[in-house]
């Protein structure tokens, strides 16, 4: 499974880049595939091993705050491996294709 998600503690002031960082490292330290731009950190593996780095990170992004904002997005998907690249390759494959240059 891929799962696209982004982590927010409320009530922490207008700067969220410590907390967010917290649960980046969590996500990356865990071994999976994953990547973070501006808006998600999309992670990839099985079903329990995805959701217990979020769980974590969750947790890290809140701590000492006493609440938390999950977004979350699940592409659940039997026998893909990879997907985090192969997804995007197969749409640049595509523009490359559609510009003529492919």
């Amino acid at each position: 499974m891929i799962v696209a998600f982004s982590v927010s503690p409320m009530g922490v002031g207008e700067s969220v880049a410590p907390a967010v960082a917290r649960a980046v490292r969590v996500v990356r330290e865990s071994g999976l595939p994953n990547r973070t731009d501006a808006m998600f950190t999309t992670v990839e593996g099985e079903w329990d091993e995805v959701m217990d780095v979020v769980k974590r990170a969750v947790a890290a992004a809140g701590e000492g705050a006493g609440r938390v904002s999950l977004v979350l997005k699940a592409d659940i998907r039997e026998g893909v491996t990879d997907g985090i690249t192969a997804k995007v390759a197969a749409v640049e494959a595509e523009l490359a294709r559609e510009d003529g240059s492919g």
